[in-house]
């Protein structure tokens, strides 16, 4: 599923016009987004919780050249899904 499908079932099961349902998904889209950058999180009761996590350093190879890479330590997503997905 893509975002368009996700806009064409608001616009389906809400009776939206497609534009009304456009802007909808991607004001959750972006609060969600606002939410994560600012390192909060998010949390869909019966879906599951987004939250950022620190990545730490690492070393990484160049495949081309082999050559050792120094990865800096940053920040990434994760999503823990509910337990309703797994009954």
């Amino acid at each position: 599923m893509i975002k368009a499908d996700i806009v064409a079932e608001v616009t389906k099961v809400a009776n939206l016009p497609r534009l009304k349902a456009q802007e909808s998904v991607d004001l959750v889209f972006d609060a969600i987004r606002d939410a994560l950058a600012q390192g909060e999180r998010v949390e869909f009761r019966g879906f599951g919780v987004f939250s950022v996590k620190e990545r730490k350093r690492g070393i990484g190879r160049n495949l081309k050249t082999g050559e050792s890479v120094q990865i800096p330590p940053g920040k990434t997503i994760k999503f823990k899904p509910s337990s309703h997905f797994f009954d």
